[in-house]
C-alpha cells in the first residue's frame, strides 16, 4: 500500500478488515482521507509531527510524535503507509486492553530490547509533559517527569531490577487507572 490509488481494492479491503477492528465502509473513508492528506501514499515524520501540533498547540509534541511515529512505522522504513497507519489506529482506538498495553509497551521500549528501562520511560514521560505543556494540573507527587516515572517504577518494578518486563508493565498498568485512561486516548475519536 505504498503509492496512493483513489480506492482500496477488494483484496486490500478484506486484508485490512481481517487485521483491524474497522468495517469496510470505515476503511474506505479512512483511506480516502489518508490519500487526500498523503498523496504519495506515505506519511513522513515531519508531517506526522505537524498533525500532533494541531492537537497540542500549547505544548511541543514533536518528540512524543517522533516516538509514536516509530511504533506506527512497523517496517522501520521511515514512512507510514496506510496499512501501518490503520493497524495502529485500530489498536489504539478499538483494541482490547492487552493489545493497547502491548502497543504502549512498544512505545516505551525505545531500544526494542524487550524491557522498559527507567531512562526510556523518563524520555517518553518528559516528551508527554512537554507536549501537554501547562494544560494539565498535576498532583505534587507527579509534577515532574522524574517524580511520575519514579512513582510508576515503584508501582510496577516488582523485582526491583530497574527495568520493566512486558508482564510487569501489563500488570502494573492494569492496577493504575490513569495508565489505562491514557491508553484510551483515541477512544471516541474514531
Amino acid at each position: 500500500m505504498g503509492k496512493s490509488n483513489s480506492k482500496l481494492n477488494e483484496t486490500q479491503l478484506r486484508e485490512l478488515q481481517r487485521c483491524t477492528y474497522f468495517k469496510k465502509k470505515e476503511l474506505q473513508q479512512w483511506y480516502k482521507g489518508f490519500s487526500k492528506d498523503c498523496p504519495t501514499g506515505e506519511l513522513g515524520k515531519t508531517e506526522f509531527q505537524k498533525i500532533y501540533k494541531q492537537f497540542f498547540p500549547f505544548g511541543d509534541p514533536s518528540r512524543f510524535a517522533e516516538y509514536v511515529f516509530n511504533v506506527f512505522d512497523e517496517d522501520k522504513n521511515g514512512k507510514i503507509d496506510f496499512k501501518e497507519f490503520i493497524r495502529a489506529l485500530s489498536i489504539t482506538s478499538r483494541g482490547k486492553l492487552d493489545e493497547k498495553l502491548i502497543w504502549a509497551f512498544q512505545l516505551y521500549d525505545i531500544n526494542n530490547d524487550g524491557y522498559i528501562a527507567h531512562e526510556e520511560m523518563l524520555l517518553i514521560v518528559d516528551a508527554i509533559y512537554k507536549m501537554v505543556g501547562s494544560m494539565a494540573k498535576l498532583p505534587a507527587d507527579e509534577d515532574t517527569p522524574e517524580k511520575r516515572v519514579n512513582k510508576l517504577f515503584a508501582l510496577m518494578d516488582k523485582n526491583r531490577d530497574g527495568k520493566l518486563s512486558i508482564e510487569e508493565f501489563k500488570e502494573g498498568s492494569k492496577r493504575n487507572p490513569t495508565i489505562v485512561q491514557a491508553l484510551s486516548l483515541y477512544d471516541g475519536l474514531v
